[in-house]
């Protein structure tokens, strides 16, 4: 995550008086949010999709891989955009991230085999987080301060609308059509995403210059090049016969500490109270929620014979309750704290998980799932902006940027490993209808429920 430029840009009185859809960033605003829509988008319909790609092309032994391998990606991703758009500014990084994103995801829809979709979600994960970085750069330098807030908040809404109707839309096309149409569709949309957003930047080019005097952090892109490799050998050590299979997982869960430590401020990994420990929460509630997440509409096709559309709707129960819940907490952050709100929604999201595992042990009817993935949603939303408010709060202003980037990129790493080490694990079991996975990821969130309380600083905990 990049700062703002220490001398804010020169801006005219009508600029300043301006609203987000006002006409000086009316095309801009629209274009970012609709961006930021079709990645949402394109990532819920391919959790709905999935089972049917791996029906499809015969590579259930890859679908774990198939997740993990754009977060795992993703992390690079973002190491690289931060860095080029301190150097150069945010508009080269920013279109050829999406430019990667973009052949990513016409590998995907176009492939033929599970191991070419693996290798079209290896790219289009790359270039898919990195779109994030310049966007966030693009916001603090394009807009006046008094509208960030409102823009973040479109961003936040662009991911609730595709949480709503994207799953299940997801299902439909691919009845009506093929799963490929998931992927290849964001593509022709993307086109008029360009034309909106594009003619805006290059007016606000003046603005938009980096510092060529930055110079590019070989040691931070070699750490996150060795994670995001760790990550996945550790998501692939499962086809590996034994002993190799625990050789493997072993030493890529080693060389994930390893290579995640520069990368995250000091202490995170053995939870040192504040904003540590804060950083760690989201990226074990992000690994508990997540991994989770992959294999629910599985279940529902392989244990209740749902349609892919039907399958899909238990992740839209989740984004209603997300988006309620984010509200919900931001009405009342002057009466529940950053702490008691992680404590709370670690607490509703254990529980509601713990019902999923339950639903699939003993087979009950799945409407107790969805009502409990709609709590997990809740417990979701109602903690998660409260770690970037606690980060952002415990961090000096030159840190704000290393540290908000250390959120996102532990939560990439936390998901792709916990998807990772529920593969591994159900394969060592044998156990079927998804009960490892699920009780893998109970324990991952009973973790976070033991943590949650050091997000509170040493100074208020005295």
């Amino acid at each position: 995550m990049t700062e703002a430029p220490s001398s804010p840009p020169v801006q005219s009185r009508t600029e300043v008086a301006a609203g987000v859809f006002s006409s000086p960033h009316r095309w801009l605003s629209l274009g970012m949010f609709a961006l930021i829509f079709l990645a949402a988008f394109e990532s819920l319909a391919v959790t709905t999709v999935m089972p049917l790609v791996a029906d499809d092309l015969d590579g259930w032994s890859l679908f774990a891989v198939a997740f993990a391998m754009p977060l795992a990606s993703g992390v690079v991703g973002m190491v690289i955009a931060g860095n080029w758009a301190d150097r150069s500014g945010p508009f080269a990084p920013l279109v050829a991230s999406a430019g990667v994103w973009l052949v990513g995801v016409l590998i995907a829809g176009t492939a033929v085999t599970m191991e070419m979709l693996v290798v079209g979600r290896f790219v289009h994960g790359l270039g898919g987080a990195a779109v994030t970085v310049p966007l966030y750069v693009i916001v603090a330098r394009v807009y006046p301060e008094r509208l960030r807030a409102k823009v973040f908040a479109g961003f936040a809404a662009a991911w609730v609308i595709p949480s709503i109707v994207g799953p299940a839309l997801a299902g439909l096309i691919a009845e009506a059509t093929s799963w490929h149409w998931v992927f290849l569709g964001v593509i022709v949309l993307v086109l008029p995403v360009a034309a909106m957003v594009v003619p805006p930047l290059v007016r606000a080019r003046d603005r938009l210059a980096g510092d060529p005097s930055v110079p590019w952090s070989g040691s931070r892109l070699a750490w996150s090049a060795l994670a995001a490799v760790a990550a996945l050998a550790l998501g692939l050590a499962k086809e590996f016969p034994d002993p190799w299979r625990a050789v493997v997982a072993i030493g890529a869960i080693a060389l994930i500490v390893v290579a995640v430590r520069p990368l995250l401020p000091a202490g995170t990994l053995v939870g040192r109270r504040g904003m540590p420990a804060t950083v760690l929460v989201r990226a074990v509630v992000a690994a508990a929620f997540f991994a989770t997440e992959v294999y629910l509409p599985a279940m529902f096709r392989e244990e209740y014979g749902m349609s892919p559309s039907l399958a899909g709707a238990v992740l839209t129960g989740a984004g209603i309750s997300w988006a309620f819940a984010s509200w919900l907490q931001g009405r009342l952050i002057d009466r529940v704290s950053n702490t008691a709100a992680v404590r709370i929604g670690s607490a509703a999201l254990v529980v509601a998980l713990a019902v999923v595992l339950a639903v699939a042990v003993l087979h009950w009817h799945p409407a107790l799932a969805f009502a409990a993935w709609t709590l997990a949603g809740a417990g979701m939303g109602f903690m998660y902006p409260r770690f970037s408010v606690a980060v952002l709060e415990l961090s000096p202003q030159q840190a704000q940027g290393f540290n908000s980037a250390a959120l996102t990129i532990g939560e990439s790493l936390g998901a792709s490993t916990s998807i990772a080490i529920t593969a591994l694990v159900a394969s060592v079991l044998a156990a079927g209808g998804y009960t490892t996975e699920f009780a893998v990821t109970v324990v991952i969130a009973l973790a976070a429920v033991l943590l949650a309380p050091r997000v509170r600083p040493a100074v208020e905990a005295a």
